[in-house]
């Protein structure tokens, strides 16, 4: 017996009204924030926006009723961000001040700091440059500008005046290097190309450059961005701080991360002012995991909540 009119009616108006309540439900997840579902924004300093971006989406994969939304800026325009409240999670290489905690405590908010990877300054030249090492005295020499030509690198070269090309004047990158080096500015002949593909990008169209980029850009040869940085750019190899004739260069590969014989390195940290346990407590947690931490790893950054085994193979 075929339904009637008023039975079919009434069967589309069921399906009609199950399926608002299930949309309904579904949004209703999403606003309900818990460790693992809702809505977040975080900030992000960009020389973490690919570790980030694979993090993000791994976890979206596995919550689907999580939403991350990441601010990707300079370090100082992060903080900001952070310290403003418009932010309740930022992704950075430095920890809080004392007056930045002070304040934050004077507002009823105890910030949270969890380390979640090892990192490295990366420096490259471009693929004509013969110059693929250079010793850890000589960079410091360019950032307080006694040297300023290749040829004071290396009196074989044919290249001419040294430039200097960094992300942004708030990033980082500077930061580290000013503070390593105790300067108070840079030389005159470093420039700010406004973000790392950008520094990637200049030192690729001009030979006498050298680039500062943090390492996650050029270390995971299986992203496809990542693989074509390293086929525009050379990764330069640096000496220990502490030189003496005849030691190693030391890239800013994981083993030499984790090992510190590469000088150029800092830790990666997860910062929350979360006053529950909110999305960003989980999101957290799950880079912390062993599944976050292989994302770390393969990132070609050095994990820091999971043991890492070293491998080494001697020549025959």
């Amino acid at each position: 017996m075929k339904p009637s009119f008023n039975t079919r009616y009434i069967l589309i108006l069921l399906i009609i009204i199950l399926v608002s309540a299930c949309k309904s439900y579904n949004e209703k997840l999403l606003q309900r924030e818990t460790p693992t579902s809702g809505n977040i924004k975080i900030g992000v300093d960009e020389s973490y926006q690919l570790l980030t971006d694979s993090q993000i989406s791994v976890f979206e994969a596995i919550y689907k009723y999580a939403h991350v939304s990441a601010i990707t800026a300079p370090e100082d325009s992060i903080l900001k961000l952070f310290m403003a409240d418009s932010i309740r999670l930022m992704i950075t290489s430095r920890t809080l001040t004392d007056n930045e905690l002070a304040y934050l405590k004077d507002k009823l908010v105890v910030a949270r700091t969890t380390q979640i990877a090892w990192d490295a300054i990366a420096f490259v030249v471009h693929p004509s440059n013969p110059d693929l090492k250079i010793r850890y005295n000589t960079l410091r020499d360019i950032f307080k500008g006694e040297t300023t030509s290749w040829k004071q690198v290396n009196p074989a070269s044919k290249l001419g005046k040294l430039e200097v090309v960094f992300d942004n004047q708030g990033s980082a990158n500077v930061r580290d290097i000013m503070k390593r080096f105790n300067i108070n500015a840079l030389p005159d002949f470093c420039y700010a190309a406004n973000s790392n593909p950008a520094v990637i990008e200049y030192v690729e169209k001009h030979p006498g450059a050298l680039g500062i980029i943090g390492v996650n850009w050029v270390s995971d040869p299986d992203d496809s961005i990542t693989h074509s940085f390293l086929n525009r750019v050379k990764v330069v190899g640096i000496t220990s701080e502490f030189y003496s004739e005849g030691d190693e260069f030391y890239t800013p590969h994981p083993a030499y991360v984790y090992d510190k014989s590469y000088p150029f390195i800092r830790e990666v940290y997860a910062i929350s002012r979360e006053t529950f346990m909110g999305l960003g407590s989980g999101f957290i947690k799950f880079i912390t995991s062993d599944q976050g931490q292989r994302i770390v790893l393969k990132s070609g950054m050095v994990p820091a909540t999971m043991p890492v085994r070293i491998v080494q193979f001697r020549k025959q």
